[in-house]
């Protein structure tokens, strides 16, 4: 009797737990290293001028290589993927609601340079629904949006709450977050590892972020990247992608999921320290993220035909 009593009482705490309890957090799993690949990767960045993080699984074999992908290196806009995570967690707990319509803070205003931070041309007191602003984060990659949806969800020590209770060792939000002021100084708005990073992308596809439906809904806004010119334009028109970029002064990133025809897999490419501090389409670190993803691409799909044409 006292047996069952226990079983049933394990039972029901299992139930409650967090996901981050039931598994090893969002944390990709100790995969068997795909040798071939890795030589093809550390080829390609060999001679960098800075440093590079790479993480790549193909999630049906679970084969993956990975090149320093447990150092820390800046996020820039691909914090906006744990923005996304810890607002979809509001929005499950019943504490937000997607459909609301929130009015401009005067606070969020700041002189903005990207022409996509379309949210700053706003007014103070004019009005956007939440899932919009949802949008123009990830799709856009709008700063704007960004700063806005960091202070809905209860400012960057609260995502960071959630990055910590979900298994995410590494993965913080620096800026507008009190006591990380030195991480700021070294790693700008955000900071992860290659590994973590994907992890993310990978949780969302596999229906484990938040909840099965929130899953699917941060993966339709994935999909939508108006920043398609690097690591997005080496694949096929006809094959989808979930993906987020970062890019400042010395550092480029991308982590994207690929539907790939021979199964998808999971490319995170980071980099730090960079020399070329350029921002024209030839920087050393685009140069490098497309032709990482394309090596990728082809080594896991080596029948596909279609080749880049530029």
């Amino acid at each position: 009797m006292k047996l069952t009593i226990a079983v049933h009482v394990l039972g029901i705490l299992i139930a409650v737990m967090p996901l981050s309890a039931q598994e090893p957090g969002y944390a990709n799993p100790v995969t068997p290293t795909d040798t071939v690949l890795l030589a093809k990767l550390q080829g390609l960045v060999r001679g960098f001028g800075g440093d590079v993080g790479v993480y790549v699984r193909h999630l049906p074999s679970n084969a993956s290589a990975a090149i320093r992908a447990d150092e820390v290196f800046p996020t820039a806009s691909m914090i906006k993927v744990p923005l996304l995570l810890t607002l979809y967690d509001r929005v499950e707990r019943g504490l937000l609601d997607l459909d609301t319509v929130v009015p401009y803070p005067d606070t969020l205003k700041y002189q903005y340079e990207e022409i996509t931070d379309v949210v700053g041309y706003l007014e103070p007191g004019e009005k956007l629904p939440l899932w919009e602003l949802a949008f123009l984060m990830v799709a856009l990659s709008d700063n704007v949006a960004s700063l806005w949806i960091q202070a809905l969800v209860g400012g960057g020590a609260r995502v960071n709450e959630w990055l910590a209770a979900n298994g995410f060792a590494r993965t913080r939000v620096n800026s507008r977050t009190p006591g990380r002021e030195a991480d700021r100084t070294e790693f700008g708005w955000g900071q992860t590892t290659p590994r973590e990073i994907a992890a993310a992308l990978v949780a969302i596809r596999e229906g484990r972020a938040v909840s099965a439906a929130a899953s699917e809904e941060m993966y339709r806004v994935l999909t939508k990247s108006y920043w398609n010119k690097e690591a997005l334009s080496q694949l096929p028109p006809t094959v989808q992608a979930a993906s987020k970029q970062g890019s400042v002064d010395r550092s480029r990133s991308e982590v994207l999921l690929v539907n790939a025809p021979s199964g998808d897999y999971v490319l995170a490419i980071i980099t730090k320290n960079q020399t070329d501090t350029s921002y024209e389409p030839e920087n050393e670190g685009h140069r490098l993220i497309r032709s990482i993803s394309r090596a990728v691409y082809e080594h896991f799909n080596p029948t596909d035909p279609w080749r880049p044409r530029r």
